[in-house]
């Protein structure tokens, strides 16, 4: 049986662009290692949390990842908090329809989608 979600790999060109990102969202640094050409491991506080391992492309690898969603207790306060500390939104605060979460998207060093979600749906 699945219990979560151990780490997800992305594999970046740029691994300090990455940690600085992360960090600024609150996301402990665990490692550092020369693996894969240099890497970087890094969790949300907390019981449970999946480890982000971050590594510099190589090799026949591509860069990538579709995106992922982080949960928040409220998408506005964290999406003034995130922009006071430097990221920048392609698009805030917004309720979609379709799932009845109100999300804020970004895009990483690298240019791939990133999204803050509230952990609550709303009736539409």
């Amino acid at each position: 049986m699945i219990k979560g979600i151990d780490h997800i790999e992305l594999i970046v060109q740029d691994v300090d662009e990455f940690v600085e990102m992360f960090r600024k969202m609150g996301f402990e640094l665990l490692t550092r290692t020369t693996h894969h050409g240099g890497s970087a491991e890094l969790r949300l506080p907390g019981q449970n949390q999946p480890i982000f391992e971050i590594h510099k492309v190589t090799g026949e690898e591509n860069i990538g990842m579709n995106h992922i969603a982080f949960t928040v207790d409220d998408v506005q306060r964290s999406y003034e908090d995130l922009k006071r500390k430097g990221l920048e939104f392609e698009k805030g605060p917004h309720l979609v329809p379709e799932t009845g979460r109100t999300i804020a998207s970004f895009r990483d060093p690298d240019g791939w989608r990133l999204q803050i979600v509230d952990a609550k749906r709303k009736s539409v």
